[in-house]
């Protein structure tokens, strides 16, 4: 006799079998038509690679640190401060990913193809203009801006070299996001995905063989970083160039599509650089919380920089969810199917809230397995325990304004959710979490609470604004 829990048991495993299939199906580069059939294979197709993509990513700075700490506190000072230069150059690179995004997608969707390779023509003309600046700038002030950053005159000694790198080639890193995007925006993330592997792996090598000289290559230190760095992102751009100029990306970039046209390079900073002020905004946001928490001392700063850390490697997951719904709204909406956009976020969306709250549930839990690794110190895992458990309290409501949120951006409307941030992190969170900390006397668990209670808000706000469905009548 067959019992439930053995029935249970047999569908949980052919589900299992059936997703190796679509796994594999995922991670081969091939067209798919995203404007019909099953949304869920759709969401499942993009979001498998946009993960992977996303993982890949943060991995760059994790191996630069894990090598250079050989070298000691000032070669991981100058990394960390050029780190912390260089997001602004993320929020104008992120920025100006999510108007590729979105224009590629709605070209794609109103099968534009032409219009689709002209916009990409556009996205590599505004990375290079960009980049020349901040390179020939970065090259110029590069011990000036460690100063600024408040470097210590041994790291400014040490870091110079890999600061002038990193900045002066910048076209590597603004390239990477920016092309990746418009292949994420034909719904070919595959690419996207492979193109960060190569440049991983290629760093991963390089970074030791550079910063220490081993066999052949000469002993850079600090600076070798981040010449494998600009090498690994380089190659990188070249495959992405080489996809672009075959048959497999979708559609092939000829010449012709390279010439400057003025009025879609309008529309494309038109949606980019809201996104890039919408991310600024979360940055900055976070810069100041930490200012609040430093009060508290250097514990409390290390818990909670800790607890973000733990915070963004669950978040891989949604980001690449709210990747593929950002892609799905944007090929809808130009094939004329904003029915099926919006399903295609509500699905995104309860796939992301099971993923985040059965996260939040070991968060609560067993917070202390997860700060174990990181700390030995008692009072930082302590810090790390109350950031984790308080803060996922709301990832539930963090799951789905994460998805609404770039299916606005999806949609090209990214003035509401940098309206959103606004309101929500600036005036809310700011304000409440030093209220909480200093006031009401929490202390840093006030400012734990002032982020579960702002990211629940926005995520609200986000949805009553989703619903009313202007959204869906957004031109781009």
């Amino acid at each position: 006799m067959i019992t439930p829990g053995r029935r249970a048991v047999r569908r949980l495993a052919a589900r299992v079998r059936a997703a190796g299939p679509a796994f594999r199906e995922a991670v081969v580069a091939a067209e798919h038509d995203y404007t019909s059939g099953s949304i869920g294979r759709a969401l499942f197709l993009l979001a498998i690679p946009m993960v992977l993509e996303m993982g890949m990513e943060s991995i760059f700075v994790v191996v630069d640190i894990f090598f250079v700490a050989r070298l000691g506190s000032d070669a991981v000072a100058a990394v960390g401060l050029t780190e912390a230069a260089l997001t602004l150059l993320y929020a104008v690179a992120i920025g100006l990913s999510m108007g590729a995004t979105a224009l590629v997608a709605r070209r794609i969707g109103e099968g534009d193809r032409d219009s689709a390779r002209a916009t990409v023509g556009q996205v590599i003309w505004v990375g290079i203009m960009l980049s020349v600046v901040i390179g020939i700038l970065g090259v110029a002030f590069g011990p000036d801006l460690l100063r600024l950053m408040g470097a210590e005159e041994e790291v400014v000694l040490v870091g110079p070299a890999y600061t002038r790198i990193m900045l002066g080639g910048s076209v590597t890193i603004l390239m990477l996001f920016l092309l990746n995007a418009a292949f994420r925006g034909a719904g070919n993330a595959v690419i996207a995905m492979r193109a960060l592997w190569l440049a991983n792996g290629i760093n991963i090598v390089l970074d030791p063989c550079l910063i220490f000289g081993l066999g052949p290559f000469p002993e850079l230190g600090v600076t070798g970083a981040a010449v494998a760095t600009n090498i690994g992102r380089g190659i990188g751009v070249l495959y992405l160039i080489r996809c672009l100029s075959g048959n497999n990306a979708g559609f092939r970039l000829h010449l012709r599509d390279l010439a400057l046209r003025f009025r879609l390079l309008g529309r494309l900073l038109r949606v980019s650089v809201p996104g890039a002020i919408q991310f600024a905004i979360a940055m900055s946001s976070y810069v100041f919380l930490v200012r609040i928490v430093a009060v508290y001392g250097s514990d409390a700063v290390a818990g909670l920089t800790i607890g973000i850390r733990i915070f963004a490697f669950t978040f891989l997951p949604a980001w690449g969810l709210g990747n593929a719904a950002a892609t799905l709204v944007g090929q809808n909406l130009g094939a004329g199917k904003p029915e099926r956009a919006e399903q295609s976020v509500w699905m995104a969306a309860r796939w992301n809230a099971a993923v985040l709250v059965s996260v939040a549930i070991l968060f609560v839990v067993m917070p202390g397995v997860f700060a174990a690794p990181f700390t030995a110190n008692p009072v930082v895992v302590g810090h790390v325990v109350d950031c984790l458990r308080i803060v996922s309290l709301g990832y539930g409501f963090y799951a789905v304004g994460m998805i609404v949120t770039q299916a606005f951006n999806g949609a090209g409307d990214t003035d509401t959710p940098t309206l959103i941030n606004l309101s929500c992190l600036w005036l809310v969170q700011l304000p409440l979490a030093w209220w909480l900390a200093q006031v009401v006397g929490w202390g840093p668990e006030g400012v734990f609470a002032a982020i579960a209670i702002a990211d629940s808000l926005l995520a609200v706000v986000a949805v009553v604004l989703f619903r009313r469905g202007r959204w869906k009548l957004r031109s781009v």
